[in-house]
């Protein structure tokens, strides 16, 4: 299966501010996992430092649920966890759970039954796509191409677009995988065979772009992200075979560039530094475009190209410096100006999905091993590892100083206590 992976702009030397997505509500960052890659959409926690170790006393189990599978990851909010699950491989559920105790507070299901294509099926026939928060609305993305509102508070259902059936799209061949994303009273994604833009308090689809036909060869992977280039507002858009700029109000598509991939794999959300853009596909490469609007419209040029590969995972970038997860299942630091490789390793597992605190990057391996590694562009720093799941396909999520686990079978809370961390107690 092809998880999103995605979605992210970045660091560049220091911290960048970044646009506001989907925050939940008012309340504080260090507190709240609202979105796929956490709550600037870019796998960063810009207000908390992650632990120094990983050992059991300094890092302690305080829940675990069961559940059936599922590749979305948690979702946090400041009093509890949301996260989404496939029964019998038929019916999808969505489960509000303490975050304190780890007991269920709601559940809301339905049917949601896909089986995708053989070489897939290693994987299996579960939800996908992570959900997103916005406030007391949670946006979850079920894998027949359905999108599915909920009020956070009860579990009710607010309304449901079916795809399929209003765009006469083909059903995705690999399921809804593409994270929705919120940007002010609009609520984006990839489904429906292109890039839709939905109201999220009617549930009505606004308009429909970047027409791919849905089915074997359409379904994208890639999560959008909200950014600002050469100071204009848009949504960065990669289809299976497209990266694009889109302007989120009108739709209109300001500039386009193929990407190639085998197969149209451009799973990796691409990633925004400045005025710059990274992405990386599978059988295509890696390349960081530069952008620049004057009179005559938009140009993007390449800076780059790099015969590294990514596959799933989403980079980190941090003082200059692009840490990616490859395709060959190592782990690489790439110059971020020039391209060129500074150290890469022997294999991990399949997946990583990661977060950093500029200085620090957790990684959670697809075998089941948490990392904790350096930011170090002169080699390959661990500073610890533990065994914590057996198959974690879905992004981990930090929040004040818990880390949230969403292995195929279960969900595990862990918090940790160093006195140098300063995240302040959980609430």
């Amino acid at each position: 299966m092809y998880q999103p992976i995605i979605a992210l702009a970045f660091y560049f030397g220091l911290f960048t501010a970044l646009p506001s997505t989907a925050l939940a509500g008012d309340e504080p960052a260090s507190q709240t996992w609202s979105q796929w890659r956490g709550p600037n959409r870019d796998g960063s926690v810009t207000s908390l430092k992650l632990p120094d170790s990983l050992e059991e006393d300094r890092l302690k189990q305080i829940w675990r649920v069961a559940l059936s599978p599922s590749y979305s990851g948690p979702i946090v909010s400041k009093d509890r966890v949301f996260v989404t699950e496939t029964v019998d491989q038929k019916t999808e559920v969505v489960r509000a759970l303490d975050r304190k105790t780890g007991k269920e507070l709601w559940k809301q299901s339905w049917s949601g039954s896909l089986s995708v294509p053989f070489f897939a099926k290693a994987n299996g026939d579960w939800i996908r796509a992570t959900p997103t928060l916005d406030g007391d609305r949670l946006f979850v993305a079920g894998i027949r191409d359905v999108l599915v509102c909920l009020d956070a508070n009860s579990g009710k259902e607010l309304w449901r677009i079916d795809f399929v059936k209003q765009t006469k799209a083909n059903p995705p061949a690999f399921g809804f995988a593409s994270s929705p994303l919120v940007v002010g009273d609009a609520v984006f994604v990839q489904a429906g065979g292109g890039f839709c833009k939905v109201d999220q308090q009617t549930g009505k689809i606004v308009w429909r772009i970047l027409d791919d036909g849905g089915g074997m060869s359409g379904s994208a992977f890639s999560s959008p992200f909200y950014t600002t280039l050469n100071g204009v507002p848009q949504i960065i858009v990669q289809t299976r075979t497209t990266l694009a700029g889109v302007d989120p109000e009108q739709g209109t598509v300001y500039w386009k560039k193929e990407i190639p991939a085998f197969r149209g794999m451009n799973i990796l959300t691409p990633a925004v530094i400045d005025d710059f853009i990274f992405t990386s596909s599978y059988g295509g490469g890696s390349f960081l475009f530069t952008t620049a609007k004057n009179e005559s419209g938009w140009n993007l040029n390449q800076k780059w190209t790099s015969k590294t590969q990514a596959y799933m995972s989403s980079p980190n970038i941090i003082d200059g410096h692009l840490y990616l997860h490859l395709r060959n299942q190592r782990f690489t630091c790439l110059d971020l100006e020039t391209g060129v490789v500074r150290w890469t390793t022997t294999p991990f597992g399949k997946y990583w999905s990661t977060v950093t605190d500029g200085q620090k990057i957790l990684a959670l391996d697809q075998k089941g091993d948490l990392l904790l590694i350096r930011a170090n562009p002169e080699k390959f720093d661990l500073i610890d590892r533990r065994k914590v799941a057996d198959d974690s396909w879905a992004h981990i999520a930090v929040s004040g100083n818990e880390i949230f686990i969403r292995d195929l079978n279960h969900l595990t809370a862990y918090r940790w206590n160093d006195a140098a961390s300063n995240n302040g107690p959980t609430p």
